[in-house]
């Protein structure tokens, strides 16, 4: 049963933040960026950590599930409430509340926005790598709790790598902290890494520690139109030899012709028009800049890229425009199935003729950007993300995704749009283990159900089949 009216008021006593139950501030955070949407019944703003355990706590007692809310910028409902939930909003949880920077490390409420973070960092010499394409509105906690990456990702890897220590609380209302400001120990199970990419399922932050990077004296965006029927793969392969070889490449980004398009709509200044592009980041010294840029230039001749590239000197005005990508087909298109997988390296070519199979035979438009040097990419495909047909696309794209010895998902995480394929990546065995965890850390399973576990109760539970679709018309690289 729901909590009475009376069972509300308790928790109002309890807590010093604002809660509400008005129709208004429910409607505020019924959902993100995904399609889903929820009914809370209350949303509290929490205080400090004394009062995330106290609602916890009364959580427990009532049998209300609870959802932490940041920016409300993820794609796969992660931030969507179930029925009768209390949101527990982090946005207003914005200090940056210690910066180490003898040991390179900065402490950080959960609320605090990644590029704010980023711009503080700059002013100190430092940087933080992960830098998603949400990263002028998602928070830390909410990159934390998906293990959100970003275009650096190729040179410094997804946000589980920078992450060196959190306060928590459990859904047991234990508040732990759990870190360590050496470069390496050796005491048992990676506990930090254990609540990145938890999805708020586990506890929820309400610290972090986390790790800087030097910040480089120039980073430099090239953008580069890609000719047609030139091979991806192999672009991506020179490319990432050319890395290994010691060009400082930091990231390699691709959008397809007809996001290119939209971009360019707003930039046209900056992004050309009519082709498919690469977008890619130099870091060195300034004096080395000339001189990467050339040896880049070097790499891409045999391939004819080397001609009518576009410079970005301030690379984070590129990854601000990449990072509208999503936000310019929303208003094109409106919702759409939008997906977030990768595969080995060496089988991209597999990966973008899958795609573009399973666009075909649906008789759907389908608009791909992403990461290339990781071989992660976002399909976008034109149907409605409600519907039986959308279903069956994503069904069929990570069955395909998987027989290729992917991931089905890179970097947005499963929330609950997603939760049902878990059993497919892990299988049986590695969910019932994940099961006996959450049951340790949440034994009453009030923390974001529904969220990365699949009810063991709903039909959805079953995982689809592993056999790949179509993957006879797949297997030949796109050239």
């Amino acid at each position: 049963m729901p909590a009475d009216a009376g069972s509300w008021r308790e928790l109002a006593r309890r807590v010093h933040g604002e809660l509400s139950r008005e129709p208004e501030a429910l409607a505020g955070v019924a959902g993100d960026a995904s399609h889903l949407r929820g009914t809370a019944a209350g949303v509290l703003r929490p205080s400090d950590a004394a009062d995330v355990q106290e609602a916890i706590r009364w959580a427990r007692r009532a049998s209300v599930a609870v959802v932490a809310r940041g920016g409300g910028s993820s794609l796969d409902g992660e931030s969507v409430p179930t029925p009768g939930a209390l949101v527990m909003d982090f946005s207003r949880w914005t200090r940056v509340l210690e910066w180490d920077e003898a040991n390179r490390l900065v402490r950080v409420e959960p609320g605090v926005v990644n590029r704010t973070l980023q711009e503080e960092a700059a002013a100190k010499g430092f940087t933080f790598p992960p830098n998603p394409g949400s990263w002028r509105t998602s928070t830390l906690g909410g990159n934390a709790a998906t293990n959100a990456s970003g275009p650096r990702s190729y040179r410094y890897g997804p946000m589980r790598r920078w992450v060196r220590g959190w306060e928590a609380v459990l859904g047991t209302g234990e508040r732990m902290r759990c870190e360590t400001r050496a470069r390496k120990r050796s005491v048992g199970p990676d506990l930090v890494g254990l609540l990145v990419g938890s999805e708020g399922t586990l506890g929820l932050f309400t610290e972090l520690l986390l790790e800087l990077a030097p910040l480089p004296a120039r980073r430099q965006a090239i953008v580069v139109p890609i000719p047609e029927g030139t091979s991806l793969p192999r672009i991506r392969d020179l490319l990432d030899r050319a890395s290994e070889r010691g060009l400082p490449l930091s990231a390699i980004e691709y959008v397809d012709r007809g996001t290119a398009e939209e971009l360019h709509r707003v930039a046209a200044a900056r992004v050309p028009s009519g082709r498919a592009l690469l977008l890619l980041e130099l870091e060195g010294t300034e004096e080395s800049a000339t001189d990467d840029l050339g040896r880049l230039l070097e790499v891409l001749r045999p391939e004819g890229l080397d001609s009518e590239a576009t410079m970005f000197p301030r690379a984070d005005e590129l990854w601000t425009l990449r990072g509208e990508s999503g936000l310019l087909l929303d208003q094109r298109f409106g919702l759409r199935l939008r997906e977030d997988v990768a595969v080995p390296p060496d089988r991209l070519g597999e990966l973008l003729a899958l795609i573009a199979s399973l666009a075909e035979s649906a008789r759907v438009e389908v608009f791909t950007y992403g990461h290339l040097g990781e071989a992660s990419l976002h399909p976008n495909f034109v149907v409605d993300p409600a519907s039986p047909p959308a279903e069956e696309l994503r069904r069929r794209l990570l069955a395909g995704v998987h027989a290729l010895g992917g991931t089905i998902s890179a970097e947005h995480g499963l929330g609950a749009l997603k939760s049902p394929y878990l059993e497919l990546e892990h299988g049986p065995a590695i969910v019932g283990l994940l099961r006996g965890m959450k049951r340790l850390f949440d034994p009453d399973g009030l923390l974001n159900p529904g969220k990365l576990l699949p009810s063991e109760l709903s039909p959805k539970a079953r995982p689809p089949s592993s056999s790949p679709p179509d993957m006879a018309d797949a297997r030949t690289p796109t050239e």
